[in-house]
């Protein structure tokens, strides 16, 4: 953790603290001073097993005797274990294997350790705890990965947590839920990635949506980033409209970056490309129609089919010369275009609104251009001398 980071904590730490007394969580009254326990932390060998105890031999002359239900199992003769002494009896220790290993793993503790703890109380600062028979205390920044809203629906569950300060004289000892979670979530997050590779097809659930994409879980604690540039072939300007939190998405794994912590996803590269053989479908000099989806400073994007548009450069929306698309054409305005280049690999069509002679598709002048095209075409019918002037009148005249 840097330095900033230890501080961030240190003063989360203090601030839930404030106020809270932890020689006053939680009081047992039977509870037995923890010095005390350690002075009768002592080692017994097993000289007998007669149930239901075991007899001890803790020093010269001096015996003692453990019920035999603290052990996992019956203890071999000449074994050695630890023990704290509880009283006495008819001249014999009473002798407690549990309070020893609640003594031991006391002992044992220390700053970024892990320890089993149970949750006694909430407060304003977090959650009170027990640690074996000491108290402990968890800040509530401490308790999840995110926000956990109702800390009383901890009260008396076990947590494993980190221990991120240890005070024996005082007893004061402040654990940490959040850090083991991560840890767990980062474990869970390499195994998962681990089974991961671009192209790889999965399944993702939206969990998020914001302006850039959403975010979509694809294993428990491992999310990736589906960008709105990846949802589909089609223009997507707000993802909102398109999905919801929660749906379920089929998707296909794009890249794997910062060791699993950056992971791209698509949506669109699983559907056809609509960009395939769109050479064969619009032939160059073709006159196809289209839809305005955007306008632009030099120009307007002309949409011919769901996927596929092309660019209508500013020079080429109306006779004459402008320079203010916007004046030219309107998004949502159909309107027919020349294809002037096709790039089915580049994936970008070159279009015009007018046609080869500069006239407007659609006017007249454009029709009149057409039938004097098509008279030309009956060159080999045509009366010899007869001008372009009078071909362009008769087509002009059978126009009318």
């Amino acid at each position: 953790m840097s330095t900033s980071g230890e501080d961030r904590l240190k003063r989360e730490i203090e601030a839930a603290l404030e106020g809270v007394n932890l020689q006053d969580i939680d009081v047992d009254e039977g509870r037995k001073d923890a010095k005390e326990r350690r002075e009768n932390l002592v080692k017994g060998t097993v000289v007998g097993v007669t149930p239901p105890d075991v007899i001890l031999e803790i020093g010269p002359r001096s015996q003692g005797v453990c019920p035999l239900t603290e052990f996992d199992e019956e203890p071999a003769i000449g074994s050695v274990h630890d023990f704290t002494v509880i009283g006495q009896s008819e001249g014999l220790s009473v002798l407690s294997m549990k309070g020893a290993l609640e003594v031991r793993s006391w002992l044992e503790l220390e700053v970024g350790s892990h320890a089993k703890c149970r949750v006694t109380g909430v407060n304003s600062g977090g959650l009170e705890v027990r640690v074996g028979t000491h108290r402990g205390f968890i800040p509530s920044s401490q308790v999840g990965i995110s926000r956990v809203e109702d800390l009383t629906s901890l009260l008396n569950q076990t947590l494993l947590c980190e221990v991120l300060e240890l005070d024996r004289g005082r007893e004061r000892i402040v654990l940490s839920r959040r850090s083991v979670l991560m840890l767990e979530a980062d474990s869970a997050r390499t195994e998962a990635v681990g089974a991961l590779a671009p192209g790889a097809q999965i399944h993702g659930r939206v969990t998020r949506i914001e302006s850039f994409g959403a975010f979509c879980e694809i294993a428990p604690g491992v999310e990736g980033l589906l960008h709105v540039s990846n949802f589909s072939h089609t223009r997507v300007e707000d993802l909102a409209e398109h999905l919801k939190v929660g749906e379920d998405l089929q998707l296909m794994v794009l890249d794997i970056t910062e060791g699993g912590r950056r992971i791209g996803l698509g949506k669109k590269q699983l559907e056809p490309d609509p960009w395939e053989g769109v050479g064969s479908r619009y032939g160059e000099e073709g006159v196809v129609p289209g839809k305005v989806t955007r306008v632009v400073e030099f120009g307007a994007f002309v949409e011919l089919e769901p996927g596929v548009e092309g660019l209508v450069h500013v020079s080429c929306l109306e006779v004459g010369r402008t320079s203010n698309a916007a004046k030219a054409v309107q998004v949502g305005e159909e309107i027919s275009v020349r294809v002037v280049e096709v790039d089915e690999s580049g994936k970008r069509l070159s279009l015009s609104r007018l046609d080869a002679s500069g006239a407007l598709l659609g006017s007249d002048e454009a029709a009149d251009v057409d039938a004097v095209r098509e008279t030309l075409a009956e060159g080999s019918e045509a009366p010899q001398g007869l001008d372009l002037g009078a071909l362009l009148k008769r087509a002009m005249e059978d126009d009318s």
